[in-house]
């Protein structure tokens, strides 16, 4: 009886928008749970398999993601630091490098809680340039004082690509969750990550959806030969209307800034998935690894965020919030 009461106490504490929000995922996870239990009742033969592995994933990674959410930004913070790491082990196996690159590879996984740690301390200034600059500067420089200067270039651009990423682009997602209590916040910081996954996932399923109902005419069929114009203008269409429906519910933008994120987030996810698909290409794999039964890899899943999570932070910096 002290539990129920003391998870009762805890979801009261919570915004009642972002319980809302959660429920909606879960409610929409649950029709999709349903109709992978009927369609092998209505269309006998077919294999779905992979469908139902997608579907079993999405429950663990919501699982996750909502308890962090709910728990706050230290958890947040936590779960994100782990996926920064999952999504560059999973860069760095698939990467050429070579035996002498190891003391680079030791330096770029120190970047994570080097990273990781002005989110923690809320020091966006130094976050904004940690990465981007001064690894920018540190890897070529070491490996240069390691004497490593056949294929140098490439494998400069491929370390820093990696941090730029798996590391500092997946960061901002936790760094919506130091936006403080006294900014406009409808649904609390967590309503902020909540729009953002939430947004960015739809449109990457949108796309989809529409690109196999309706799809005739390839975007980028060197690179994706699956992606169609119809999919990417349908999945942009929904998507765009998805964040100015529940926009104003789960965060403070409002009228124009909304209309802007509306507006370019589902061209940023699509721009992430095709350049993900494009490095892939390159290296010659399906997917990043076998980690989540049904999707591939963790970066599989959030290749798109690599995309969406600065620009709706940027934005929502620039539009509704004083903090940054």
């Amino acid at each position: 009886m002290d539990i129920i009461e003391a998870i009762r106490a805890f979801l009261a504490a919570q915004p009642p928008a972002l319980l809302w929000g959660l429920g909606g995922v879960l409610a929409l996870l649950s029709v999709a749970a349903v109709i992978s239990a009927i369609l092998p009742l209505v269309r006998p033969g077919q294999d779905y398999r992979e469908l139902r592995d997608r579907i079993a994933s999405w429950w663990v990674m919501i699982a996750l993601l909502a308890g962090a959410l709910l728990a706050g930004w230290q958890a947040t913070v936590a779960l994100f630091v782990l996926i920064s790491f999952i999504a560059l082990r999973e860069f760095l196996s698939l990467a050429p490098t070579r035996r002498e690159d190891r003391l680079v590879i030791l330096a770029a996984y120190l970047a994570i809680p080097a990273s990781y740690a002005f989110i923690v301390l809320d020091l966006y200034p130094i976050f904004l340039v940690i990465v981007p600059v001064y690894a920018f500067l540190l890897t070529p420089f070491l490996m240069a004082a390691f004497g490593q200067t056949k294929g140098y270039l490439a494998r400069v651009t491929t370390f820093h690509w990696g941090l730029m990423t798996c590391v500092y682009n997946i960061g901002y997602v936790a760094f919506l969750m130091r936006v403080p209590s006294s900014e406009p916040l409808p649904a609390g910081a967590a309503g902020l990550v909540l729009l953002l996954l939430v947004a960015t996932e739809f449109n990457d399923v949108a796309q989809y959806v529409w690109g196999k109902t309706l799809g005739r005419h390839k975007i980028v069929p060197t690179v994706s030969p699956n992606k169609t114009w119809e999919g990417f203008l349908g999945g942009w269409a929904s998507t765009a209307l998805l964040i100015w429906l529940i926009g104003p519910l789960l965060s403070p933008l409002q009228g124009i800034g909304l209309a802007i994120v509306a507006v370019t987030l589902p061209i940023a996810g699509f721009a992430g998935d095709v350049t993900m698909s494009a490095i892939k290409r390159d290296l010659g794999v399906k997917d990043t690894s076998h980690l989540i039964p049904g999707h591939g890899g963790l970066l599989d899943r959030i290749d798109s965020l690599t995309f969406t999570a600065p620009l709706f932070f940027h934005l929502l910096a620039f539009f509704a919030v004083e903090h940054f």
